[in-house]
């Protein structure tokens, strides 16, 4: 199956001179969305790399790091931005283009030891993913590698993520 072609390009969003890349007309089709999951999780099966717990970042990593873990038989922590959390947080700000933003997780989502997987839809410039990486690092956590549906390569987000292993099903 081809799942380049099920993405979608939205020209001038968010803004002018953005060519989006809407992962909804993947998600939409149930057989699609199934390769995608399957082919991701192979991905990792075969690097071997160690994995306790998923991180899946807010809000489209959900929609991966979620049947991935479940795959993998590993729980989940979610990576939210500030206040949508309802116990003790740790959180990590992170530089945006305009400003600043900043994610947190539950303190005790990630014990210290545990191998994690960051997840999200997308790799672009790598702020999100680096600050998340950060808050597994700050309780202890192992980051054994992340793992994105698409990897715009273009913007290098690689370079802000490190030397992590870094996966990525569709590259753009």
């Amino acid at each position: 199956m081809n799942l380049l072609a099920k993405i979608r390009d939205v020209p001038d969003f968010p803004k002018k001179g953005v060519l989006f890349k809407d992962i909804t007309t993947l998600l939409k089709e149930g057989p699609a969305f199934r390769e995608a999951i399957d082919q991701m999780v192979a991905m990792l099966q075969d690097s071997k790399i160690q994995i306790d717990k998923v991180a899946a970042v807010e809000s489209r990593g959900f929609i991966f790091g979620a049947p991935i873990a479940y795959k993998l038989g590993v729980g989940i922590v979610p990576v939210r931005k500030l206040g949508k959390l309802p116990a003790a947080t740790v959180s990590v700000d992170y530089s945006l283009e305009y400003g600043v933003n900043t994610v947190e997780m539950h303190s005790d989502g990630v014990e210290r030891g545990e191998h994690v997987l960051v997840v999200d839809d997308l790799l672009a410039t790598g702020g999100t993913t680096r600050a998340s990486i950060e808050l597994v690092e700050k309780v202890g956590g192992i980051v054994s590698g992340v793992m994105f549906l698409i990897e715009l390569e273009f913007l290098n987000g690689r370079q802000t993520i490190g030397e992590y292993p870094t996966f990525a099903l569709l590259k753009f």
